[in-house]
């Protein structure tokens, strides 16, 4: 392809996700295939010869767009919301294009630099504290990650090779630097000993990185009548008893905005316990940070001045396209020393003077993400934003009435932010039932989450086009489907 096919297809390309978006109500949130469509579609082997654009185009609907998952449709209420917008998929368009790999300032300037512009605006849009801006003389930074997962693994990595340095001396006496079996990482005898917290309602990526990290990661208790957020004397009661066994506590990964009901942990307090027994403290705020650029959530950072590094996604609520995770760190400098391999191929002249982005993730190449959060957030602007969200947490509040006012269901937990948590007054069973009912129905897409042994069903608000009037669509359906039960 030539830069004027390049012209003429990617124009019609434009349009085709241009036709997609205009037309999506026209669709169902989700599709009909079954696992292995895809072999009466696709050859079993790439062609020798070249194929058409035409005849590719010709393929698009069948092999990709019918047979997908439509997550902006406003029928779709599953999980939470990852956003979208046109900016945004200009911003990815201009990256692909530029096709530039970021691991150093020196790679890519522009890269570097506007993320660092880009990530010091969004801590301000939040209320992040001046420490964690990259534009403070102090030692924190911001940096864009994939996703929270990622965000979460480069926390409990950080803080575990902080709590390593701190006690392997008094713990394991002088190692050996000679013993070729440690010479890399000579502390991580110790990591047997360490363990983590987080709440029972934390994401299952803290699961994987306690995994990744190899390293004990305790959950613990919430409670209903605290909104299923974890409390300050809980955790100081597992930190007592943990140390009495000989373990090492050193960090907790504390949610503000939790999957299954978007319970916030009291940060403000358990960061004062963390600070008094030297745990690190990381905040995923993944789902609900984003609204803490509403004066009115800005609770959602309350205690934030006490974390250690904190992460949401741009890509969830602020119109930004998958994948864009800004993460902030109150010491960069000290996670940059756990994560730095410096081989001479990626030295340059000007690594004293910035930031290398490279030591801050646990991959080395990245991708210009700044880009597209750079163009939302000119082109709709902070009170843009805004208005998408307070809509968003409008349209759940007008769902949730609907539920308190229908004796046949109950709240599962207090509607907050964008997200309903509903249930039959009745068994769990009968409620699986009902998920499986309205999700085989297909006119909307909903999935469950569970408390206490308690089953409910989750209505997400995830589409910039679900209106009123979609809502009561909603209702009406899972209303209907619930006769049968």
């Amino acid at each position: 392809m030539d830069s004027e096919q390049f012209r003429k297809y990617g124009k019609e390309m434009i349009d085709f996700v241009a036709d997609y978006w205009d037309h999506l109500r026209d669709r169902r949130p989700v599709s009909d295939v079954q696992p292995g469509y895809i072999k009466d579609l696709v050859p079993n082997e790439a062609p020798e010869e070249p194929e058409s654009w035409d005849a590719i185009f010709g393929d698009l609907n069948k092999v990709v767009v019918d047979a997908n998952t439509h997550w902006h449709h406003p029928h779709f209420f599953a999980y939470y919301a990852s956003a979208n917008s046109y900016p945004a998929i200009m911003g990815d368009i201009l990256s692909a294009g530029l096709g530039s790999v970021g691991f150093t300032w020196n790679a890519s300037p522009s890269m570097t630099e506007l993320e660092m512009t880009v990530t010091d605006w969004l801590a301000k849009m939040i209320g992040l504290p001046n420490v964690f801006l990259n534009s403070d003389p102090g030692p924190g930074a911001g940096i864009i990650q994939c996703t929270a997962s990622d965000a979460t693994l480069v926390a409990v990595l950080a803080s575990r090779a902080r709590a390593a340095k701190v006690h392997a001396k008094e713990a394991l006496g002088e190692i050996s630097h000679e013993d070729p079996l440690t010479l890399i990482n000579p502390d991580s005898r110790l990591f047997p000993r360490l363990i983590a917290y987080c709440s029972e309602q934390a994401h299952s990526a803290v699961d994987k990185a306690a995994l990744l990290g190899g390293i004990k990661m305790r959950k613990l208790r919430t409670y209903k009548e605290n909104d299923y957020g974890l409390k300050a004397d809980v955790l100081a009661a597992a930190i007592k008893e943990d140390r009495a066994h000989g373990l090492i506590p050193f960090l907790l990964v504390a949610t503000v905005g939790t999957t299954p009901t978007c319970a916030v942990d009291d940060v403000k307090a358990l960061g004062e316990i963390c600070q008094a027994e030297g745990l690190w403290l990381h905040v995923d705020a993944a789902y609900a940070g984003s609204a803490a650029i509403c004066p009115e959530y800005r609770y959602l950072t309350a205690g934030v001045e006490l974390v250690d590094s904190f992460n949401f996604n741009v890509h969830k609520w602020m119109l930004v396209n998958f994948d864009c995770s800004p993460m902030w760190f109150r010491d960069a400098r000290e996670a940059t020393a756990y994560f730095n391999v410096d081989p001479i191929f990626l030295k340059h002249e000007h690594q004293d003077k910035t930031i290398d982005y490279r030591h801050l993730q646990t991959g080395l190449g990245r991708r210009f993400r700044s880009l597209k959060a750079w163009f939302v957030l000119r082109s709709i602007g902070i009170k843009g934003l805004q208005e998408n969200i307070r809509n968003q947490c409008a349209l759940a509040k007008q769902f949730g009435e609907l539920v308190t006012k229908d004796e046949r269901f109950e709240l599962a937990a207090p509607v907050h932010l964008g997200l309903v948590c509903f249930r039959l007054k009745t068994s769990n069973d009968a409620n699986k039932q009902l998920l499986k009912l309205v999700n085989d129905d297909k006119r909307i897409h909903i999935i469950p989450a569970q408390a206490h042994g308690t089953y409910f069903l989750r209505l997400a608000i995830c589409s910039t086009k679900t209106t009123s009037e979609d809502i009561t669509f909603a209702w009406n359906v899972i209303c209907e489907l619930a006769e049968h039960i």
